[in-house]
């Protein structure tokens, strides 16, 4: 059996994520592992079968499709952060970044490492092979040319084996930390939703106008003066229902139907009337509520006021349903590839609509491999790109820089011309949880038989022991001064000290959204140039 299994590792990789995912869904006390499951069985698998070797391409591929998608769902809100939050972040990732390399330079004095393995530590207790890379070509141009063979196989070293518990060690903060502070991550998603909409618990109700005052007042003026945060839909006025618009006046009496979350419209209903108990019927009216799939390239990537939808035909959209999560539409919204709308129309403009929209199930699931694969590519090049900071220290942003780059920039852009840049929400989604797990499998695969044997063995335990202390204490550190002093949400930081995949998508479990992606690709670009210019500097004041 071992011999089969060596002598074929792609059947191995899939046992591995077969069994993983299946690990990853049991439930013991409310929490399961998810997805991170994959990583733990491969470390066992590759501590059982210590000859498997998964081709590197494998981990590549995972690799930078995982960080793209990232990129790519991510771009808008990492840019209105970055706005709003910029110097703060860039201050506090660095500031966590000098503890770590601190705490990498107390281990390497009080454990007599030397130069190369200590900063081989550091590159593998933040999970960063780009940081590897850059510290590996350091040693090449400055260590003798008879010491450099062994200098690199030390830095290879510390890095291997203290790469596991830079994964482990994120996980464990997280799993601590939110149990000892007490994190309602409901809440916090609540309090977040105005700027970073994760998805809403949206209701429509009709509301019989009683209070109004003035009457005749128009309805932009009414809902812009209380700042609800509800859409408008029909309006009964006597025995007539027509589709509103900003400035149609309203007269007590009038029945308004609006959408929104429950505590909105029971904000309404308090102030300017009642909410009836059976919403208002579609009898004998010209219009019609239903859902549209938007699959028309044309559309996507625009905003709902762009579309000039009321110039064209009698409807108004109310809601729009991206993945498992609704949320109010208005004309900032922008449309993506995948988006289900609701909306009401005159019945005969229906058509139209399908039309203008694609409603194509079909459509939707189809990726655009030529924006895909031109984002790719265009990500991988600029990971090969050399940056020089001085004749000493230069870095390549690699297979994770560079296409996460590349995806933010892109996502945020959405479109040129008729070229549409994101993926439909089930596509990225697909493509993520694909790639992420051909990354968990193949990292597990490959350092299993090192965890396991540095659980044995005395002087590659200490190395162990010095990666678990800078991954674990980092990541401790970050969440409470972030979260105590900082004020930062704890959601964000999750993401901050995911310094890998796999770490990110086991804080998503946990928070059960997606905020700690926001989190994610904050730090990561700003993190990954860092962490390669840190290890080099690490490596020459050690040195």
């Amino acid at each position: 059996m071992s011999e089969v299994l060596v002598k074929n590792p792609l059947l191995v990789l899939f046992i591995v994520a077969a069994l993983g995912y299946a690990v990853g869904n049991i439930k013991i006390r409310g929490t399961n592992l998810g997805v991170s499951a994959v990583l733990f069985l491969g470390l066992a698998f590759g501590g059982l079968f210590p000859g498997l070797q998964i081709p590197n391409i494998i981990f590549l591929l995972g690799l930078s499709i995982f960080v793209y998608t990232i990129g790519l769902s991510n771009g808008r809100a990492f840019f209105k952060n970055i706005r709003r939050n910029g110097v703060r972040d860039v201050l506090f990732i660095s500031a966590m970044l000098t503890v770590s390399g601190g705490l990498t330079a107390g281990i390497h004095y009080l454990l007599g490492f030397s130069p190369s393995l200590s900063a081989g530590l550091f590159a593998g207790s933040t999970t960063n092979t780009p940081a590897l890379a850059g510290l590996l070509d350091s040693i090449l141009k400055k260590a003798p040319e008879t010491l450099v063979n062994g200098m690199q196989q030390e830095a290879v070293i510390g890095y291997s084996i203290s790469y596991p518990m830079g994964v482990l060690g994120g996980m464990i903060a997280i799993a601590f930390m939110s149990k000892w502070l007490k994190i309602d991550f409901k809440a916090e998603e609540k309090e977040l939703s105005k700027d970073y909409p994760t998805g809403q618990n949206l209701d429509a109700a009709s509301i019989r106008l009683q209070k109004l005052a003035p009457e005749g007042i128009i309805l932009r003026d009414l809902l812009k003066s209380n700042n609800w945060k509800v859409v408008y839909g029909r309006l009964r006025k006597g025995d007539k229902i027509i589709l509103p618009d900003w400035d149609t006046h309203l007269y007590n009496g009038d029945i308004l139907t609006l959408g929104g979350s429950q505590e909105e419209l029971e904000k309404v209903a308090q102030a300017v009337g009642e909410k009836l108990n059976t919403p208002l019927s579609d009898e004998g009216s010209p219009y019609q509520r239903s859902r549209i799939f938007v699959s028309n390239p044309a559309v996507a990537g625009k905003s709902i006021a762009s579309l000039n939808i009321r110039e064209n035909f009698s409807a108004i959209i109310t809601r729009v349903r991206r993945g498992d999560t609704d949320v109010i539409a208005d004309g900032n919204t922008v449309l993506e590839i995948g988006d289900r709308i609701r909306f009401v129309a005159r019945k005969e403009d229906i058509p139209g609509l399908r039309s203008l929209f694609g409603d194509s199930y079909d459509a939707i699931s189809h990726i655009n491999l030529f924006t895909f694969g031109v984002g790719m590519a265009l990500g991988l090049l600029l990971g090969m790109i050399t940056f020089s900071l001085s004749p000493d220290v230069s870095f390549k942003l690699g297979y994770a820089g560079g296409p996460l780059i590349v995806g933010l920039l892109l996502g945020a852009l959405r479109r040129t011309g008729p070229i549409v840049w994101t993926l439909p929400y089930s596509a990225n989604l697909t493509l993520r949880q694909f790639s992420l797990t051909l990354l968990l499998a193949t990292i597990g695969l490959q350092s299993g038989s090192t965890f396991f044997t540095t659980i044995g063995d005395g002087g590659a335990g200490m190395i162990f022991i010095g990666g678990t202390l800078i991954s674990c204490l980092t990541a401790f550190i970050t969440l409470w001064v972030g979260y105590k002093f900082l004020k930062i949400p704890f959601s964000f930081l999750m993401g901050m000290v995911s310094n890998q995949p796999a770490i990110l998508q086991f804080a998503m479990d946990k928070s059960e959204n997606e905020l700690p992606s926001n989190g994610y690709t904050i730090m990561f670009p700003i993190a990954l140039i860092i962490k390669i210019v840190y290890v080099q500097l690490l490596f020459a004041f050690l040195t």
